[in-house]
């Protein structure tokens, strides 16, 4: 059987319950796909996002709703060596794929020292859209996974002083009819680094210019990197303890909070208060 072959198998045999179920029940219960979708996969050359496109492929070939998809790789400024090994693990998973080319780690290095990661997102972002748009899509997916909502979560509590979380799935502001899906909602990250391991792959971690130049020093700034570690301390007294905060996101009592925003405007407690 050819590897690429025996590492699909994995996915709907041997991780079943952890990565393929939790898929497709994200796929359902969000309303992800429907009927007739174009949807732009987009591979950063990562764990995440290569499962994401094996997952994508496997209910292509045998879901029940129809649907189009393309695998899309932005080269943002790869060096040679990070290129070439997700051309490499792109055939691997015999997953088909077209790079298009950006510049966005030069201009992030040259204009940005301070918050290069926000940056580069946003503008990533929009060259994702555009190639998108480009390509007759209506739905861009991502590989963001289940701790990736959680920490999410923590990062806004903690550092931005609200309440909110990274969502299954949203309308673009900027490029109508555009919508960005996230397939891997409820996959755990542990469930898709032991199926890596399982199928002995490598991928790329995070490959840019900026990253790379302070890749040997360890100054405690990365704060998704504490809020990680603090989540895994906390499961040592409570194991599911991010289980309970994603639910808590899903169970929210605004009877009990003193005051939430809606569409930009802040509603208090107050409002209703005497009412």
């Amino acid at each position: 059987m050819e590897k690429y072959k025996e590492i699909e198998r994995s996915i709907i045999k041997k991780y079943r319950k952890d990565i393929w179920s939790k898929f497709v029940k994200a796929v359902q219960e969000y309303e992800l796909i429907k009927e007739n979708d174009k949807i732009m996969v987009c591979i950063s050359g990562g764990k995440d996002s290569f499962l994401l496109a094996k997952c994508i492929q496997e209910l292509q070939r045998h879901g029940k709703v129809k649907f189009d998809a393309c695998y899309v790789v932005m080269n943002p400024g790869y060096n040679e060596v990070n290129l070439n090994l997700i051309l490499d693990n792109a055939k691997i998973l015999n997953v088909p794929i077209e790079v298009f080319k950006s510049d966005i780690f030069d201009v992030v290095t040259n204009i940005s020292s301070k918050s290069p990661c926000y940056l580069c997102a946003r503008m990533r972002r929009g060259y994702l859209y555009g190639k998108a748009k480009e390509l007759g899509c209506n739905k861009i997916a991502l590989g963001h996974h289940f701790d990736d909502v959680i920490e999410t979560t923590l990062l806004s509590m903690f550092y931005g002083s609200e309440i909110k979380t990274m969502m299954p799935k949203l309308h673009s502001d900027n490029f109508p009819g555009l919508e960005l899906i996230r397939p891997l909602y409820l996959v755990k990250e542990e469930a898709i680094i032991a199926w890596c391991k399982n199928n002995e792959l490598t991928f790329i971690n995070c490959a840019c210019k900026f990253t790379e130049k302070i890749s040997l020093i360890d100054d405690g700034t990365s704060k998704r990197k504490e809020v990680k570690e603090l989540i895994k301390n906390l499961k040592k007294v409570n194991k599911n303890i991010d289980y309970n905060i994603f639910k808590a996101l899903d169970n929210i009592n605004l009877n009990c909070v003193l005051g939430f925003k809606e569409n930009g405007k802040y509603k208090s407690f107050l409002d209703h208060y005497d009412n």
